[in-house]
């Protein structure tokens, strides 16, 4: 008869809470990634919405200002004087949200200076990599202080390459990693159950701090906006700078029509209300105070114009203008240094998103023009297209 070597025997307790801490640190470590990918996201989704629909904000805001103030002049009603009052403090107490930015990123940048980041979004393989470096390297799996500070050195180089959606970098990372020892009690060890039993309770702390966080992103009025369309932020940007230009227009249009218009019987003494010490009754101050963003029709662009096509990838695969510069609307900012000098002509599917760049892109003391209609007005022209496929060229 062949002698068999003993089983070893199992602590139940022990073997309950291996599974247990297991189980709480999949979920916790799962939590973490999706909190650390919607941070990013929303980060960059409102650094893009400040620089590229600011502009159309505060004109939007001077424009109802001075709407306000336009009707109070004409009435000269207490009401309307308190309306107009409370618009232009509003307007002047806006903060800088440039200076604002630019502080952070001086606290904050190291030589040399960074560029300014550009919206990622981490994709499955990062998700996979660097979900799989924290559970293997986060500092609380070891109860050694130098270990400890080992690991946190090493994880600030995973978040950084994860911040950037870096798959290859994080590759070169795990393989960094998987020689390094695990200093966490081992099952053997008499201190193995305490451990655990703290590394539970430790992980169940994280796992309520990490939902508190991810609902605090989420109700914040960026990830309100971010959820409307968290697939495809490019289109609601698009979809905004529309409504702020529609709003724009309209609000333009009524002052026009009030300072255009003859003063009512009676207001014609009435002071007008301004901060600049000039009659908004005139209505020649609406066409040096309200420039339009500079457009063009399709079949007015110079053939030998430099086009800059914001749209998408699949939209430009499907039909572009021969010979423009393709930068997709979300990769503008960062990639400015790549546009020419020059009178740019810029292109988007309908008009939108093209408005935001052109809007930006005067702010920053460039030639730029608003192609209208974008490339359906351009196909409605018969201007050539060409495709980045076999198949005809057509508008996406």
């Amino acid at each position: 008869m062949t002698a068999q070597s003993p089983v070893r025997w199992t602590d139940p307790q022990q073997q309950e809470l291996e599974e247990r801490v297991a189980a709480a640190e999949l979920a916790w470590l799962s939590m973490d990634v999706d909190v650390q990918t919607l941070r990013v996201e929303i980060d960059n989704f409102a650094l893009i919405h400040h620089q590229l629909l600011g502009p159309l904000y505060a004109r939007l805001d001077e424009l109802e200002a001075l709407v306000a103030e336009a009707v109070a002049a004409r009435t000269g009603h207490p009401e309307d004087l308190r309306r107009a009052a409370e618009a232009r403090r509003q307007v002047d107490e806006l903060p800088d949200l440039d200076a604002l930015f630019d502080s952070v990123r001086e606290q904050e940048a190291a030589p040399p200076p960074p560029a300014a980041p550009a919206r990622v979004r981490p994709g499955r393989d990062a998700q996979r990599i660097y979900r799989e470096l924290v559970r293997r390297a986060h500092p609380d799996l070891s109860t050694d202080p130098a270990e400890q500070q080992r690991r946190a050195a090493f994880l600030a180089r995973v978040n950084e390459a994860y911040a950037v959606g870096d798959a290859a970098a994080l590759e070169g990372l795990s393989a960094e990693w998987s020689t390094a020892p695990e200093a966490a009690p081992g099952t053997d060890s008499p201190d193995r159950l305490e451990w655990l039993r703290r590394r539970l309770e430790w992980l169940t702390g994280k796992i309520t701090e990490t939902a508190t966080e991810q609902v605090r992103l989420e109700q914040t009025p960026m990830g309100q906006l971010l959820a409307l369309a968290p697939q495809d932020p490019d289109r609601l940007l698009e979809q905004l700078a529309e409504e702020l230009l529609a709003k724009a227009a309209a609000q333009q249009a009524e002052l026009e029509r009030l300072l255009g218009a003859p003063a009512a019987a009676g207001d014609g003494h009435r002071q007008p209300v301004g901060d600049n010490g000039t009659d908004p009754t005139q209505p020649q101050e609406s066409h040096t105070m309200f420039a339009q963003i500079p457009s063009t029709t399709a079949a007015a662009v110079p053939a030998d114009a430099v086009l800059l096509d914001v749209r998408e990838q699949d939209e430009w695969d499907a039909g572009h203008v021969d010979g423009a510069l393709h930068i997709p609307l979300g990769e503008v900012i960062a990639r400015i240094g790549e546009l020419p000098d020059g009178k740019l002509y810029v292109l988007c599917r309908v008009g939108g998103r093209s408005a935001q760049v052109v809007q930006y892109l005067v702010q920053q003391g460039r030639d730029a023009v608003n192609v209208d209609g974008g490339m359906y007005a351009w196909e409605g022209a018969g201007r050539p297209m060409v495709s980045s496929t076999d198949q005809d060229a057509f508008v996406l």
